[in-house]
């Protein structure tokens, strides 16, 4: 008795990729970022398959499909490319099937240069044409029909035309039923807005903020941060700051009258989470900075800090959701050797976990309904991985657009899990990674697969509670040539404020912190200073803003360099996101890095031409974006050299115009972007 079901699939697809924890959570992408799949597709037998990416939009109901190219005959892996246009979760499979017209072609094609008889052929043909326009929508149907005439009339332009053969593949294709197709296990690309992937961030310390130390007084900065090219303004815990234990400067255990703690000690009378200390203002004034910097481009940053001073309200209204001792007390926060007894940590695993939770939302959304839509998480690493995984996706749902940042200097794995949990950007070991083997095998880690696809680095080179030793007591310089590095290195980067644009460069003895740190004490700052790393920060900014190579991790190509004090990089529009179409973009830039802060360094670089698509025959243009001149190089080696004092890095335009000469003597000599340093008394 004949079956009435279908027999089983002949057809294996395995091996996509990328694939992230098994293909359980989502490849990492913002709206115009292409996705690249690739799979091994096979069957037995000598058929021709077709394979398709067929994916669908948030909101959709209809598949598009992409139809796969065969990237490695003998290995049977295929590829194609989609671009998502929208914000939200794509859905995508790898779909294949027997492609029977290109396999009846391609075998009578055969046949016909052989001088083989192809009578029995034209009419399976025809019949194979007749058949699949019995079941084809209206407009490949006459199409195919009109073809199976021609093959009985003795017409066998079919089988040798090329363009009219594909024609009638493309039809057949149409005409196949999508469910008799080898599917793929369903994937999930997130797509989340640009600035989930680029973006310049500037932290500051509302309480150190001219005048006053005030929101307001935040809010008359936000002009001149926009001419510095931030577009991320980050802001340390605005909450009420506890009374209890409150330390004193430089983590003094003893406070003074006028200290005013450490604001991630969060919680007084004042109130708790979604309350503002009232030395700064209040509430609404949080959502009028976040509209104010919203017009100039910018989104404001808050810190998400779930831990308590032993005065915040919820160590009363909630006492399960601490950690008691044997003794009733509640466990202050420990990172051996250091304690940190104005901090409470909340407890995940209490018995009221399900209410924990469901307040942490709250206050998310609060800040939320002010405005805000970017946050920094303070430890993430020290909370249960399933309770990010629901936060970040309730908030998405209800907030679409939010983006999170998880402050985690920790093991790899966890960092790269949170990555896979939903957290946008994650901060990096860029803040000890000096020499060039260093930052080559780190960076090289983190453009490849899988990293790249589930984890967006920021990198900063200093944070308030960081001063790497190698910026100890060094010159403006060092912190020049930081910066140049975190800001082309990485899409996405940050600096400590104006402690980073000054070089603050003295520690705590024996530590990796600043001296007089503004996590324990407000600070005042004169910006008008020569010596300060603003001018170079702001043309940095300009630069990484205009050229869309900058705005991608996926394309960096490490070069040679004869000298290891400079370390030589690339990047290329491929596809990459665009924000403003009509903004300058230039294909490839080149970068340069001097990473001795002290004294100069020269060598030849050793370009792969090819690899930045520049014809190995003819001479090419570098433009120097940062110091304003330019210079036609010929062939891969190339002699550089870079003074610290002087210019730090190149950050070359690369292009190959007909007339190279006439682009050079255009330009001036270079300008220099960091100041000198003072006379020696």
């Amino acid at each position: 008795m004949a079956s009435t079901t279908p027999a089983p699939s002949r057809i294996v697809v395995s091996r996509l990729t990328p694939l992230i924890d098994g293909g359980s959570r989502p490849l990492k992408r913002v709206v115009g970022e292409p996705v690249t799949v690739g799979a091994t597709v096979f069957a037995d037998g000598h058929d021709l398959l077709h394979v398709v990416v067929s994916h669908r939009p948030p909101g959709a109901t209809r598949w598009t499909d992409v139809t796969m190219t065969s990237v490695n005959l003998g290995l049977d892996r295929w590829e194609a490319t989609f671009v998502p246009s929208a914000e939200g979760e794509h859905r995508y499979e790898i779909r294949a099937w027997v492609d029977t017209v290109a396999t009846w072609r391609d075998a009578t094609a055969r046949k016909v240069e052989a001088g083989v008889e192809v009578e029995v052929d034209r009419l399976v043909g025809a019949a194979l044409l007749d058949g699949l326009a019995a079941i084809a929508r209206a407009g490949s149907r006459a199409e195919l029909r009109a073809g199976a005439a021609r093959l009985r009339a003795g017409d066998l332009d079919v089988v040798t035309d090329h363009e009219h053969g594909r024609r009638l593949e493309a039809c057949a294709h149409a005409a196949l039923r999508r469910a008799d197709a080898a599917k793929s296990a369903r994937l999930v690309a997130l797509v989340e807005r640009e600035r989930a992937l680029f973006s310049t961030w500037y932290e500051l310390f509302p309480r150190s903020a001219a005048p006053d130390g005030t929101l307001a007084s935040v809010e008359a900065q936000l002009e001149p941060l926009a001419e510095l090219g931030i577009d991320v303004l980050y802001l340390p815990p605005v909450h009420p700051i506890g009374l209890a234990y409150r330390k004193g400067p430089d983590n003094a255990v003893d406070a003074g009258p006028d200290d005013p703690g450490s604001p991630w000690a969060i919680g007084a009378t004042a109130g708790g989470h979604t309350a503002v200390h009232p030395d700064l203002g209040s509430v609404a004034d949080v959502a009028h900075l976040a509209a104010a910097a919203a017009g100039h481009g910018i989104d404001l940053a808050l810190d998400l800090a779930f831990q308590c001073s032993p005065d915040h309200p919820w160590v009363t209204e909630h006492p399960d959701w601490f950690r008691h001792r044997p003794d009733g007390t509640i466990q202050y926060a420990e990172n051996p050797p250091k304690r940190y007894q104005d901090i409470y940590p909340l407890d995940f695993d209490s018995i009221d976990w399900r209410g924990l939770w469901d307040e942490l939302l709250a206050v998310t959304s609060f800040w939320c309904d002010q405005g805000v839509r970017v946050f920094r998480v303070d430890n993430p690493h020290t909370k249960p991985f399933p309770f990010w995984q629901w936060l970040i996706g309730e908030v998405q749902a209800r907030h679409p657009g939010t983006l999170f940042l998880a402050e985690a200097f920790t093991r790899p794995e966890i960092m790269r899990r949170l990555g896979q949990l939903g957290f946008t950007q994650g901060y990096t070991y860029f803040t000890w990674r000096t020499s060039k083997g260093e930052l080559i095998d780190y960076f090289t880690e983190l453009s490849t697969s899988p990293s790249v696809d589930e984890f967006r680095p920021n990198a900063w080179p200093t944070t308030p509670d960081i001063l790497p030793e190698h910026l100890q007591y060094a010159p403006l310089e060092a912190f020049a040539l930081r910066l140049v590095l975190a800001a082309t290195l990485s899409p996405s980067y940050g600096v400590f404020g104006p402690s980073y644009e000054l070089g603050e460069n003295v520690p705590l003895e024996g530590k990796e912190e600043l001296a007089r740190s503004e996590k324990y004490e407000a600070r005042r700052w004169d910006l008008s200073t020569v010596r300060t790393l603003r001018p170079l920060m702001a043309q940095v900014n300009r630069i990484r803003r205009d050229q869309l190579a900058l705005h991608t991790l996926r394309t960096l190509r490490f070069h040679a360099v004869d000298n290891d004090q400079l370390v030589c990089f690339s990047k290329t529009v491929h596809g990459g996101p665009s924000v403003d179409p009509s903004r300058p973009a230039t294909a490839t830039v080149l970068v340069i890095v001097n990473l001795d802060p002290a004294g100069a360094q020269a060598g030849t670089v050793e370009l792969d031409l090819e690899a930045l698509g520049l014809d190995p025959r003819r001479p090419f243009v570098v433009d120097d974006l940062l110091g304003a001149s330019a210079y036609v190089w010929q062939g891969g080696a190339n002699y550089v050299e870079l003074h610290p004092d002087h210019q730090p890095a190149h950050l070359f335009r690369v292009s190959q115009p007909d007339d190279p000469f006439g682009v050079v003597s255009e330009r001036s000599l270079p300008v220099p972007p960091v100041p000198p340093r003072p006379p020696s008394r």
